[in-house]
């Protein structure tokens, strides 16, 4: 697929009910729960960001309450921090943007915030069954370090991660394991 037109930018509140449809459409079986996306963004060791499909020039868009331009949410990922280890607690593409560089957009960001927090060591669980994802990860420096046999309803994840010493440029790739079991990445 071409390269959808996109922008990244934090995650709001009122991303979460945009979001939460995207995590059921994607994630039917493993979706996190409304309350859990919210717990996740209050905490300061978290970093969200949704990606944002951008209209081509000249095409007109409508506007929040707030007069800030609506757009369709094709992507959203988060972080945790809590150096020297971070965890990649969930990064997701609207099958329509598949393919089209959203997801190495959206991984990118959260390797370049876990570097600005001095984040060494990133951690991820991804579904067994998920090679796309698989090879996402590989090309940004993660390796397969462990299995959890179950830990999805119906495949097993396979853990990864990626390490940078301090200050060696970590954005390039970096992802973590979650302290919650119920948050997964997929």
């Amino acid at each position: 697929m071409a390269g959808v037109n996109h922008r990244l930018r934090p995650m709001r509140r009122i991303d979460v009910d945009p979001v939460m449809a995207l995590e059921r459409a994607l994630f039917a079986e493993d979706a996190w729960s409304e309350a859990m996306l919210r717990d996740e963004m209050s905490r300061s060791s978290r970093h969200y960001l949704v990606a944002e499909a951008v209209p081509p020039e000249g095409t007109a868009r409508a506007e929040e309450p707030d007069g800030a331009a609506a757009a369709p949410i094709i992507g959203y990922a988060g972080l945790r921090a809590v150096p020297p280890e971070g965890d990649v607690q969930t990064i997701a593409v609207a099958r329509s943007a598949w393919g089209s560089g959203v997801g190495t957009a959206l991984l990118t960001e959260l390797l370049a915030e876990a570097a600005r927090r001095e984040v060494t060591d990133v951690f991820l669980e991804v579904r067994s069954d998920n090679p796309r994802a698989r090879e996402l990860y590989r090309r940004f420096g993660f390796v397969e370090i462990g299995v959890r046999r179950g830990y999805y309803k119906d495949a097993d994840a396979i853990v990864m991660r990626r390490s940078h010493p301090a200050g060696s440029g970590a954005a390039e790739g970096s992802e973590g394991v979650d302290e919650d079991p119920e948050k997964k990445t997929r």
